[in-house]
């Protein structure tokens, strides 16, 4: 059962397309009303079911409860999202792209089984069990708006450029949640940020954002990049 929740400021207020703010906590609308995936909030508002979004188990969730900029997704959006986990982010990306698609892909079988029960419920996730470095693998995707990469690999960003030189629309963002640790434990996370963000622009990209991630998760960081 939707409760009602009045936040810490007291009122709610759409802050992007599908996605709603209550002083510091984050919504999106539910897409399938009444149902959970990680034991989330239900809010009732203005007749919608909203689900709260926790940034603090979610890389994209932590970018916009910091101030992000721009939020490239949309009713509309078609995404690939690399390195999709059990679902948790790719849940609220289905919600906000209540019109579009999302192509969730996972490489460990034990996680993939929970994301492919979320796309049984929700008919715009397309579940791939794939390597992100062989894109080659899943070449009949078609093109995407957003390519989005969360994979704690040291080459991530070049997995990251890979797919998107693949399947990533001219004008479209790709996003890239950087682990510092995964990539150089021996320099400080701000040095491997712009590191990365210098192999995007190297690469023909026009880097946006570099936004960090704490306190919702340490030592990280989303880069926002245009092709």
């Amino acid at each position: 059962m939707a409760i009602r929740f009045i936040g810490d400021e007291g009122y709610m207020k759409q802050v992007s397309d599908g996605i709603w703010k209550d002083g510091s906590r984050l919504y999106t609308k539910n897409l399938k009303p009444g149902k959970r995936v990680y034991d989330e909030r239900l809010v009732n508002h203005e007749n919608m079911e909203l689900r709260e979004w926790n940034p603090s188990r979610s890389k994209l969730g932590a970018a916009i409860a910091n101030g992000m900029k721009s939020v490239p997704l949309a009713e509309n959006s078609r995404v690939l999202y690399l390195g999709a986990s059990t679902g948790t982010t790719v849940s609220h990306v289905s919600d906000i792209c209540e019109n579009g698609f999302v192509y969730a892909l996972e490489f460990a079988e034990r996680v993939f089984r929970s994301l492919m029960e979320l796309a049984e419920q929700r008919k715009n996730i397309a579940p791939l069990m794939a390597d992100a470095r062989k894109p080659e693998n899943y070449s009949w995707i078609e093109e995407c708006d957003i390519v989005f990469i969360d994979a704690a690999q040291p080459d991530e960003t070049e997995i990251a450029i890979r797919n998107a030189e693949t399947f990533l629309k001219s004008g479209g963002f790709l996003l890239i949640a950087v682990k510092s640790q995964s990539i150089d434990v021996t320099k400080r996370p701000e040095e491997v940020y712009e590191q990365e963000a210098g192999k995007l622009v190297r690469a023909g990209y026009e880097v946006l954002e570099i936004i960090n991630l704490e306190p919702h998760e340490e030592k990280h960081c989303l880069i926002v990049a245009r092709k």
